[in-house]
């Protein structure tokens, strides 16, 4: 099944925010993604560890811009914990994340370290 379908199917969806914490029924691995790289992000992929194929950005025609954060929200029906991250930088820069078990992750914050990006997880 190629990502975009499956995207489509567990309802992948952004949300700034803005909705209080307790409106918010979170699916396991919603977390909130936060860029401190110093650099505006222009594309963000998330896969599940096993797929290939990244699909379609999850920020549509969005921009995370430097400080600020995005929720990345799932359908309740998705099961899978284990995810990889690709983002692409506004100059076209790319990096990549393997392995992250969001469903024990609840914060993401990128950075820039030296002049590689780096990410921590809580």
């Amino acid at each position: 099944m190629n990502l975009l379908r499956r995207l489509s199917t567990i309802g992948l969806t952004l949300a700034l925010l803005t909705a209080p914490a307790s409106a918010l029924r979170a699916a396991n691995q919603d977390f909130v993604l936060v860029n401190k790289t110093g650099y505006d992000i222009a594309e963000v992929y998330i896969s599940p560890a096993n797929d290939k194929d990244w699909g379609e950005d999850v920020m549509g025609k969005d921009t995370l811009d430097d400080g600020d954060r995005v929720t990345i929200e799932f359908s309740h029906k998705e099961k899978e914990c284990v995810w990889d991250m690709k983002i692409v930088f506004d100059d076209e820069e790319e990096a990549v994340w393997e392995d992250f078990d969001l469903c024990k992750v609840r914060e993401i914050t990128l950075r820039y370290e030296g002049k590689r990006p780096t990410a921590t997880f809580k």
